[in-house]
């Protein structure tokens, strides 16, 4: 009788730590790709120095796009959020980690130096990119 208990605690406690073992497999470890996005210039003959307020459309309307590493499936459309009404703003997102290629989409005549780039994304880490958006405005 004290034999099959301690069998049946062993049974037990080996299924607990199988059932802990899978539960932590299922856990998904994610980055963050995240930065400021600049777009400018917003307005005709607008000089340096020049801080004119920017509407909230002009980020509404572009995206920072996350394609997988072929560059050719969407993956996620990230929003911009605009900080106050000025030319900069911010966006975030969270990623399984593998390598993506990142892009904005184009407005007009937008272009952008720093994208399309391919970046990788590893686990519990963020990674940095900064677009700067010309909307060839003059």
């Amino acid at each position: 009788m004290v034999l099959l208990k301690r069998i049946l605690i062993i049974v037990f406690i080996f299924s607990m730590i199988g059932a802990i073992i899978s539960c932590s497999k299922n856990i998904e470890q994610i980055g963050t790709l995240e930065g400021t996005v600049r777009i400018g210039p917003i307005w005709p003959v607008e000089r340096p120095g020049e801080n004119p307020p920017v509407s909230p459309e002009v980020f509404e309307a572009r995206k920072v796009m996350v394609y997988d590493k072929t560059g050719k499936k969407l993956i996620e459309e990230v929003d911009i959020i605009q900080v106050s009404h000025s030319q900069e703003g911010q966006y975030s997102v969270q990623l399984e980690p593998g390598t993506y290629v990142v892009d904005i989409n184009r407005i007009g005549i937008d272009r952008s130096a720093e994208v399309p780039r391919e970046v990788e994304i590893k686990a519990d880490d963020t990674f940095k990119l900064d677009i700067e958006i010309d909307t060839g405005i003059r």
